[in-house]
């Protein structure tokens, strides 16, 4: 047994010791606030276990170990359904970026800490109503005022900023030069005055994300987290900081399994549709992708075992893995007929194929729409050029609204 399965087995073990107090059984039927307090218990419980911070450095809190171990118990964790989604974004992305760019060594320490236990929640305040998938052409602007900035605009699509006690905002500080060039980067209060918070409700009933203003809200210059027009390469920095993350070729949507078990139980023209060729291609086409990722997924593993980075295939992971998630819902549900229009919107993702297919579209924007994904597969594996961009080079205020 390899060191890596060792660990693996000793987490899964641990896991299902507390599953019972904190797993999808134990969250059936709690409100959202149950949730929450439920996953800060379970985050002081990983933590004393020595699962928190697997992969960050031992004098903030973390294990010191490596970001294989990281994936190997994110891996295990995943089929437990923990309530651990309100520290997803939290402890995937700002913390991180905070302890490599943040000078104060002792209160990064102290945020660290307190996000690792799950008492302080960080978003990213990056996606602005105009500012999606192109993140340099974000409006929110930062004027400076006295000895500090002064922070007007709205961000949108920010997850969990309805819990959160700090965020990462990237900002436009000066509009007279390329777009790129005129960001500038910083962590904000959440509870700060002028900060307004409005949760939106998506299609599958939960309202996970937000639209956040900034009226005058004004921080000072010790929240400057990069060079002033620098905030772009931190921005990136963000997005790149935890490429290291536990994949699942079904989308995160429901097992393959489950689509045979419901194939058997359903009839097609009087028969099981099991026994229909249509229905048995989907079932063989679905089982050869979630291989092939599966394989990708292998070979990230071992370069990572090996001391390597894995490339940019884990593109592939997401795209192929969501698009195919989001079909084969829609066909789970076409074969149910009429029952296939109940649902429920506390059933988990993994489990339901209603919720599963009404969730998948969120699925293909969050974390990089499928474009961008197109893009990065185009020009990072298949060697393509780069888009025709007209704006490349023009300052960002004489580009055409």
């Amino acid at each position: 047994m390899t060191d890596i399965e060792a660990y693996r087995r000793k987490a899964r073990s641990w896991l299902e010791s507390v599953a019972p107090r904190y797993g999808r059984a134990a969250r059936a039927g709690l409100s959202e606030e149950e949730n929450l307090a439920l996953g800060r218990a379970y985050l002081r419980e990983r933590h004393a276990a020595g699962y928190a911070g697997i992969n960050w450095p031992t004098e903030y809190g973390g294990q010191g170990l490596g970001h294989i171990e990281k994936v190997a118990f994110d891996t295990e964790e995943m089929p437990f359904g923990m309530p651990t989604a309100y520290f997803s974004i939290s402890l995937g992305m700002p913390v991180p970026v905070l302890m490599r760019f943040c000078e104060d060594r002792q209160w990064v320490r102290e945020r660290v800490l307190k996000a690792l236990t799950g008492e302080e929640i960080w978003c990213q305040l990056f996606s602005e109503p105009a500012a999606g998938s192109d993140l340099a052409g974000l409006r929110t602007r930062a004027e400076p005022d006295g000895n500090g900035w002064k922070i007007n605009g709205q961000k949108v699509w920010t997850s969990w900023a309805q819990y959160s006690d700090y965020g990462v905002i990237v900002v436009r500080t000066d509009p007279t030069v390329p777009k790129h060039k005129g960001l500038t980067y910083f962590w904000v209060d959440m509870k700060a005055p002028g900060v307004t918070v409005r949760p939106i409700k998506l299609a599958g009933g939960d309202s996970h994300v937000n639209e956040v203003f900034f009226d005058d809200v004004k921080v000072g210059d010790d929240h400057r987290m990069s060079p002033v027009g620098g905030g772009f390469a931190v921005a990136m920095a963000t997005l790149m900081i935890e490429r290291y993350v536990a994949t699942d070729s079904a989308g995160f949507g429901p097992h393959l399994d489950l689509f045979v078990d419901l194939a058997k139980e359903m009839k097609l023209n009087g028969r099981p549709a099991i026994e229909d060729g249509r229905i048995r291609q989907q079932i063989a086409r679905n089982y050869a992708m979630r291989s092939a990722l599966d394989a990708i997924t292998t070979r990230a593993m071992r370069m990572m075992q090996a001391g390597m980075e894995p490339g940019p295939e884990g593109s592939l992971n997401k795209l192929v893995s969501v698009r195919s998630r989001q079909k084969l819902s829609e066909l789970a549900l076409d074969l149910q007929g009429t029952a296939g229009l109940a649902f429920d919107a506390h059933a988990p993702v993994k489990q339901d194929w209603g919720v599963s297919w009404i969730n998948a579209p969120t699925g293909r924007i969050a974390g990089g729409a499928d474009e961008m994904l197109l893009n990065t597969i185009a020009e990072k594996i298949l060697g393509l050029p780069q888009d025709y961009r007209p704006d490349k080079g023009v300052p960002f205020n004489q580009i055409p609204a």
